[in-house]
């Protein structure tokens, strides 16, 4: 029990104030001693059954609070459960802080039960990992861990650490009086307000975010591509500049008047054989989402720069094709000031694109029709409604979800100040897999206290359907779901796969193993669990649908299907070719 609390003063004193706890036996120690650190106001802990759903939930913490978050497990596979959310934050650099309970060295090795080699299990996906052999201070160890966590050792991009706790027994408090009464009979949560942080130290500092520089003396047809957590530093310098602003929806820089919406069918326009061919790219973030997009950063004759002002964790040194520049002079002198007339081309095509979608998506909402972009344009627009009340996050799904947002979600006006506005758009993008993502969401809801929506399709709920499990007593946050429910995997029919679906020898085999069709009824799940649930099959119920606000738990589920879903993509392209 000291080493436990020295274990719980030590996270405490570096800035953790959310711990997820998956419950065990071998972990008990630290169980007890957060609950009286809980008691005492110092921290919140949230009670997760199950050890991925507790890695992701997490992971959602950390990153909307923008700072660090534990999870505790006990031993054995407990551990192993984590890898997931570990892996998806070392590639998004989220300090996320693993602390596993372990049998004590002299059980290793003799096959007890729940034992295994635990340390270094993550191996390359954390920053440090450090075993802590029983009766030995904890301290030095958070400690270490956490500065790796925070990305303050220098040269090391922030991301997960592990600390591994061996514990000997007794494995509870004495009920001697001296060790139960520091424990009160009823924990009451802490104030979710009362946690709430400020940015972290693995944000952008001010100074890169919107620094003053002067007009460089070149000019060039550059166009700013923002990718996942490039940050409003991109719409900073793309407005300063005159340049077109190309930004994912994960990458908080979707705003202001040089932001185009359906980029990434417009660059055929600007191409090589164009009147005005794209000249140079400046990358902020790390885009993900689209091939128009990967086969313009892979053309040879363009020229090419990526800011990296701080080291990050999801790509090699070297193994980049762009010139990779760390400091902003360097990068405004690379990109020169937009000519005249280049911006201005960028906006009137972007005009003329919004236009044709908004009439492709018309002619396709029929009831029960309703596809992955409209659905998208409604969630997008709605959360501008959202952040006239204030602070509102909105969590993209992978897969077509995210996709979906980036086409046709319509770029949001500058804040007041000319900044970013109050919503917070977030997206697992890392690894870009569709497991977490319900857990996740409840994380950024429970860190920030805003209210948070999700737009996810039916496999990811359905992948992440334990994250819906709340137990009794623990603090709810205000999550809505909105889930594009086709069915099956609607992806698959956009790729390469579509095209083979159309082929009777082929047809049974990309539905079974890439359809992967299944008969749920969500209504029902969301009822076993406690969540509200309503199901829309029109724009007009889908509006209805999203007018309240977010206030506890809820699915809306839009029904879709994946027929036509190929082809609406398709008129999509043609009429935003033109």
């Amino acid at each position: 029990m000291d080493a436990a609390r020295y274990v719980v003063d030590a996270l405490e004193r570096a800035g953790v104030r959310h711990v997820v706890v998956a419950p065990g036996s071998r972990s008990a120690p630290l169980v007890y001693a957060l609950a009286e650190a809980e008691a005492d106001g110092r921290l919140t802990t949230y009670v997760r059954i199950d050890e991925r759903v507790a890695g992701f939930t997490a992971l959602g913490l950390a990153q909307g609070s923008r700072g660090p978050a534990a999870v505790l497990t006990t031993s054995g596979t407990a551990v192993g459960n984590l890898m997931p959310a570990v892996m998806e934050a070392n590639h998004t650099g989220t300090p996320l802080l693993v602390l596993s309970a372990d049998r004590p060295e002299e059980l290793r090795g003799t096959g007890a039960n729940q034992t295994t080699f635990q340390l270094d299990l993550f191996g390359e996906h954390v920053r440090f990992a450090t075993d802590v052999a029983a009766g030995i201070d904890p301290t030095s160890a958070i400690a270490t861990a956490l500065s790796a966590a925070r990305g303050r050792l220098e040269g090391i991009p922030a991301g997960p650490a592990q600390v591994n706790l061996a514990f000997r027994d007794p494995l509870t408090p004495a009920l001697d009086g001296s060790e139960w009464e520091r424990l009160s009979p009823v924990v009451e949560p802490v104030p979710l307000v009362e946690l709430v942080e400020t940015p972290g130290p693995q944000a952008p500092p001010p100074e890169a975010r919107s620094p003053e520089f002067a007009r460089p003396s070149t000019s060039h047809r550059t166009v700013v591509l923002a990718g996942h957590d490039a940050g409003p530093a991109a719409e900073h310098f793309a407005r300063t500049l005159g340049l077109p602003l190309l930004a994912e929806p994960s990458s908080n820089a979707r705003f202001g008047p040089n932001a185009v919406g359906p980029y990434r069918l417009l660059l055929a326009k600007f191409g090589p054989d164009s009147a005005q061919p794209i000249q140079r790219v400046v990358v902020f973030g790390r885009p993900t989402l689209s091939r128009p997009v990967a086969q313009l950063l892979a053309r040879a004759d363009l020229e090419r720069a990526l800011y990296v002002p701080r080291p990050v964790a999801w790509f090699d040194a070297g193994r980049r094709p762009e010139l990779v520049l760390t400091q902003w002079d360097q990068l405004v002198g690379f990109a020169g000031y937009g000519p005249d007339g280049w911006l201005d081309a960028w906006q009137d095509a972007a005009r003329a694109a919004e236009q044709s979608l908004d009439a492709v998506l018309a002619d396709a909402a029929e009831p029960g029709t309703l596809g992955g972009p409209a659905v998208a344009r409604q969630v997008w627009d709605g959360m501008q409604d959202d952040a006239a009340q204030g602070p509102a996050n909105l969590v993209l799904g992978s897969s077509n979800p995210v996709r979906d947002a980036d086409l046709a979600g319509r770029p949001a006006p500058a804040g007041p100040d000319g900044g970013a506005g109050p919503v917070r758009v977030f997206a697992n993008r890392g690894l870009s897999g569709i497991d977490g993502t319900v857990a996740t969401a409840t994380g950024i809801a429970l860190a920030t206290g805003a209210p948070t929506r999700v737009l996810l399709g039916d496999l990811t709920l359905l992948h992440d359907s334990g994250a819906l499990l709340l137990g009794t007593g623990e603090q709810e946050a205000d999550v809505q779901l909105i889930v594009l429910n086709d069915a099956g995997g609607g992806i698959f029919s956009v790729l390469e796969h579509g095209r083979l679906a159309e082929a009777p020898n082929y047809a049974a085999a990309v539905e079974r193993f890439f359809g992967t069709p299944h008969a749920v009824d969500l209504g029902s799940l969301a009822a076993a669990y406690g969540w509200r649930h309503t199901q829309v099959s029109t724009t007009a119920e889908l509006a209805a649908a999203l007018a309240p606000p977010v206030h506890g738990r809820s699915i809306v589920e839009v029904a879709a299907t994946r027929e036509g879903l190929r082809e609406l993509h398709a008129r999509i392209a043609s009429a935003l070719s033109i």
